[in-house]
């Protein structure tokens, strides 16, 4: 059985803003704290040009996929509370 290749999609999970952060995260391995950190370090240092980096990944990592929209068996899905 092949190996699924690793996609990097912003998180839904592990989200604060726009969940860029958290999916760098699962797709690196790192913690998403960590990577929280550099990106607030290195906005201060680079006098805030990495915020604009940031909106530009959040306008470019695709979500991930619906799990329910694979599955043509699928029971429905349960409504929304």
């Amino acid at each position: 059985m092949p190996k699924p290749t690793k996609k990097l999609t912003r998180s839904t999970d592990d989200k604060w803003i726009g969940g860029v952060c958290g999916g760098l995260a699962q797709y690196t391995g790192i913690d998403a704290n960590l990577i929280r950190l550099a990106v607030a370090v290195a906005t201060v240092l680079g006098f805030g040009t990495l915020v604009l980096a940031y909106i530009l990944a959040w306008v470019i990592m695709p979500r991930p996929a619906d799990p329910w929209s694979d599955i043509s068996d699928a029971p429905p899905r349960p409504p929304a509370p």
